[in-house]
């Protein structure tokens, strides 16, 4: 096994939305030598930000790669937005990771997507990092930030650093594993430090805060324990080996503390990413499927001499040709081959490999197991596909993402504008597994969907300023949703004769409504088959449940998709003869909808998670104002002079809200919003709604 597997770290940034991800990673390419002139996201000149829009706003857009040596580590950085209508980028980027560095604001702790990325990550059991950074911001509290990461995330952070000072008197950090303290000359960009002895009056904190971290780490090494039960001095060695032990289980999250902006505590960052993050090889075994055959199991080994399998996990339109990052999780790829795609069952060419530095590429001629690497040459792949040997097929899991909440019509400003709206759009969905866009037949208009009113703005701007398409957008629109709330059976039929053979598909099916252990309806259907005794051959069932699939398309209120019922094949019969895939197809379909009409079907909306950070002063007017728009206040609690209020809101509420906002608080108010769950919508308002349909 290749000694530089071991020194390889993937490794991603998350945060919450200003919480200092950028600047961060603009650090880590500075002091790895990747870059010479430090790049500064509120001047509009970070490497990682490399979109024009991306740079206006201020905020990180697309997730962006890099390579950059640290000591005798390889990182493989990927820095992701803190945005939730940009959360594909942080879905997929995850996927692919082998450990996470999550940023929090030292003066707000845990903030709304703080919790929404973290869970992402340990949705893959990826190893985190935590550190606290913006030390030097008024507010910052160091355990108000330790105790939220042990409430809202029930997470075990263990601190290996203590900061020295807060606000205006922050000065450095304690390294508690050398017991030093650390002063940083922010003239000389932090790339000078001095390691002191700890003063006599911050010793007795700091040894307490050792103590802790003893106590934490000595369940994951025998020694330490030992060590530690008889009060002997520890050795650094012991305390890293047993810290990478449980990071890389996910049973601790180390604690760093600096301030990124002031150049405070990158270098040792880095240091503790390297010690204690996994390699490719340290990580849990990857499983795929063999296709067509999911009771198949296979298990990938790190090993770049085995058959060559990868995930394609992000597609980036470009002008030369498609660019396809790939995360290659066994074997050897080499340019200029010829690979499989299973999902799609083609086979695809890869002309050319690139190690990526955010926008810049440099071509390599082979990548291997553990890389992180971009290709151009395929043509059918999609996000979320698996590119593998030929001779060894494998499927790997895919990346669920979150359905689209918001649409609005789009449409060309000329004639000639209409052949290039429809390519635009069909690269934009390449890019973009949370973008969706169709034709609708009744009124003539095209919808593009999304995750909210920035994310659809942005792409809006990437049609129009990237590829040269004018376009006029509507207002938004809520994404409905149908649901049942009654338990009926019902049966289908399709019988056609047209001489010759005829079509015959005939199933008993009944419908329910699936709700989750809070009672709100699940996001999905499922499909279950009880048919025993074969009054329906088996050659049929997966005809049935692409009927019913097909059904849910579209509900019998308004024809918003259904969300939230469970269809149970019970009986049925069939022809000898004439007896089709089509024909069950067909009668599945006339079933479900048949159903769906007497089930007491409903309309649900969207409900979405609101934070709301404002001055304290401005209480009553917010609260008040987030009533009148049927939201529901679900905490609130004051840090210094700012209120946090979470809430939960309907979407069909809050176009707008940001505007309005800064105009009660006199532009001091900020929120950030993320999909909840569906709910029921209040009768009167239903009626309305149906009536405009």
């Amino acid at each position: 096994m290749p000694e530089s597997l071991k020194k390889i770290r993937n490794i991603g940034v998350m945060a919450h939305i200003d919480a200092g991800k950028t600047t961060l990673s603009e650090r880590i390419l500075y002091y790895t030598g990747k870059t010479y002139k430090m790049g500064e996201v509120h001047d509009g000149t970070a490497v990682m930000d490399y979109l024009q829009e991306e740079q206006e706003r201020g905020i990180t857009i697309t997730s962006a790669a890099t390579t950059c040596p640290w000591q005798d580590w390889i990182f493989n950085l990927i820095d992701t937005p803190g945005h939730v209508d940009f959360t594909a980028e942080v879905e997929r980027s995850l996927r692919v990771l082998d450990g996470a560095i999550a940023v929090f604001d030292a003066s707000e702790g845990v903030q709304a997507q703080s919790e929404t990325v973290w869970r992402q990550g340990q949705k893959y059991h990826l190893p985190s990092i935590c550190f606290i950074n913006k030390m030097d911001k008024v507010g910052a509290d160091f355990e108000m930030s330790i105790n939220s990461i042990k409430q809202k995330l029930v997470a075990h952070p263990v601190c290996m650093q203590i900061p020295i000072g807060a606000e205006s008197t922050f000065e450095g950090l304690i390294d508690l594993v050398e017991m030093k303290a650390v002063y940083y000359e922010a003239e000389k960009l932090g790339a000078n430090f001095e390691e002191k002895p700890i003063p006599d009056d911050l010793k007795p904190n700091a040894e307490k805060w050792r103590h802790d971290m003893l106590e934490s780490l000595a369940e994951f090494d025998d020694k330490l324990m030992e060590k530690y039960v008889h009060n002997e001095p520890v050795e650094e060695e012991l305390i890293h080996k047993a810290a990478r032990k449980g990071t890389i289980a996910g049973k601790i999250h180390p604690v760093f503390v600096g301030s990124a902006l002031r150049y405070v505590g990158v270098q040792k960052l880095l240091d503790g990413i390297g010690r204690y993050f996994p390699s490719p090889l340290d990580r849990t075994e990857i499983i795929g499927n063999k296709p067509g055959d999911l009771e198949h199991k296979i298990k990938l080994k790190c090993d770049p001499h085995k058959s060559f399998a990868a995930l394609a996990f992000k597609i980036i339109n470009d002008k030369h040709g498609d660019l396809y990052f790939l995360r290659i999780y066994q074997g050897t790829l080499k340019s200029g081959t010829r690979v499989f795609n299973p999902n799609r069952n083609t086979k695809e060419n890869v002309t050319r490999l690139f190690k990526m530095h955010a926008s810049e590429r440099v071509i390599v001629p082979s990548a291997q197991a553990g890389d992180i690497i971009a290709c151009i040459g395929p043509k059918d792949t999609i996000t979320g596909d698996t590119l593998c040997d030929t001779k060894s097929p494998i499927i790997l899991e895919g990346i669920k993402f979150p359905e689209a909440v918001i649409s609005m019509s789009i449409e060309p400003n000329s004639s000639g504008d209409r052949d290039k709206l429809g390519q635009g759009l069909a690269a934009l969905r390449r890019e973009d597994p949370t973008f969706q866009y169709k034709y609708d037949t009744e009124t003539g208009q095209t919808l593009i969907s999304g995750m909210g009113e920035l994310h659809l703005e942005v792409l809006q701007h990437r049609l129009v300023r990237d590829m040269k398409i004018n376009v006029k957008v509507g207002i938004p629109k809520v994404a409905y949703r149908e649901a049942i709330t009654k338990k009926v059976e019902q049966e289908g039929k399709f019988v056609r004769q047209t001489g010759g053979h005829g079509q015959y598909g005939h199933v008993v099916i009944t419908v329910e409504p699936l709700l989750d252990e809070n009672g709100n309806y699940q996001k999905q259907m499922e499909f279950v088959n009880k048919i025993i005794g074969g009054s329906i051959p088996r050659e049929y069932f997966p005809a049935v449940e692409s009927g019913v699939k097909e059904a849910f398309t579209s509900g019998e209120l308004a024809g918003y998709p259904v969300v939230g019922a469970r269809v149970t094949l019970i009986d049925g019969s069939f022809h000898a003869v004439d007896s089709s895939e089509l024909a069950f197809e067909q009668a599945a379909v006339i079933a479900v909808r048949a159903a769906f009409r007497s089930a007491g079907p409903v309309l649900l909306e969207p409900i979405m998670k609101l934070e709301v950070m404002i001055p304290d002063a401005d209480y009553g007017s917010i609260q008040g104002n987030i009533i009148s728009k049927r939201g529901m206040i679900t905490d609130s609690h004051v840090h210094g002079p700012i209120r946090t209020i979470d809430a939960k809101v309907p979407l069909a509420e809050m176009f707008g809200y940001s505007s309005e906002l800064r105009g009660m608080t006199s532009g001091r108010g900020s929120f950030v919003m993320e999909p909840l769950t569906y709910e029921k919508v209040p009768e009167q308002i239903a009626e309305k709604i149906l009536a405009g349909y």
